[in-house]
């Protein structure tokens, strides 16, 4: 892991043999990241990318096991995509005036052997304690290819409380505490609508644990239109995951026969980007 931190702002442990996602997440002496207390997947790459604070599904498939077309081996995408699992090569880490910056390339090989690279920027302001992610998903294969992504932000229950909500303009009435839907877990995916300058926000908190401060996630709207939340207490499970997300939540069949794939032709690219902060 590489400690990554600025002037102000949380905390983070990039995960350098896991597409330099984040596995510690330390705000306020806390690591509300939500270690073991998750479901196992069956997949060891998922279980670990799981303990951690945010892990990214794709490029290549997101959220639903189903056999891969034009294949008679019984092989299957996986659950979340190829991309865990894949070391980061690190190009730069800077710390500059109290900001910091990290840039990496992940070459990823995706479950049809095809490749992709995923290029990724990491920036925390120093004034402000933002964090703030870009990535540009580039296909590097002779083929032209749909792409998703979807990122998994997620936080150890333990950490909540009664008085913590979910909140923002693309859910019901505009927010409800963080136990919604019928125990002992749910889930949901909304059109996600920008708020300001192109970008969705939703808000997780106040959670006492961390000095009363509120979760704020901010994404691109225009290449992550959704906004998927699932939270998961059937022990030893223990957590929530504010998950922006490129497609709606059906099937891959689905997408492709209503024309919503992201196609990418040889050397085609797609730019993604979110930002957090504990206000």
């Amino acid at each position: 892991m590489i400690e990554f931190a600025a002037a102000s702002g949380p905390r983070l442990m990039l995960d350098e043999t896991s597409v330099l996602d984040i596995g510690g997440c330390i705000v306020e002496g806390v690591d509300i990241a939500p270690k073991r207390a998750i479901p196992d997947d069956g997949d060891p790459r998922i279980d670990h990318s799981l303990e951690g604070f945010l892990f990214t599904c794709g490029p290549d498939h997101i959220r639903h096991r189903q056999p891969i077309a034009g294949r008679d081996d019984g092989k299957v995408y996986p659950l979340h995509g190829s991309a865990s699992g894949h070391a980061a090569k690190v190009l730069w880490t800077k710390f500059e005036n109290g900001n910091a910056e990290c840039r990496a390339d992940i070459d990823i090989t995706t479950v049809e052997g095809l490749p992709q690279r995923i290029e990724r920027l990491w920036r925390i302001d120093g004034a402000t304690g933002e964090v703030r992610l870009e990535d540009r998903v580039v296909n590097t294969s002779d083929r032209t290819v749909p792409t998703f992504l979807m990122y998994h932000m997620n936080t150890g229950g333990k950490w909540l409380d009664d008085d913590t909500r979910l909140e923002g303009r693309m859910l019901e009435n505009g927010g409800f505490p963080w136990t919604f839907g019928e125990e002992p877990g749910g889930i949901f995916c909304v059109a996600a609508p920008a708020a300001e300058e192109g970008f969705a926000e939703v808000r997780l908190g106040p959670i006492a644990a961390i000095g009363g401060r509120t979760l704020r996630v901010r994404f691109r709207a225009d290449t992550l239109p959704h906004l998927q939340v699932w939270r998961n207490q059937k022990a030893p499970a223990h957590i929530i995951g504010i998950e922006p997300v490129s497609h709606r939540w059906v099937s891959r069949d689905e997408l492709e026969a209503a024309g919503e794939f992201n196609m990418l032709a040889p050397g085609e690219s797609r730019s993604y980007a979110l930002s957090f902060a504990f206000l």
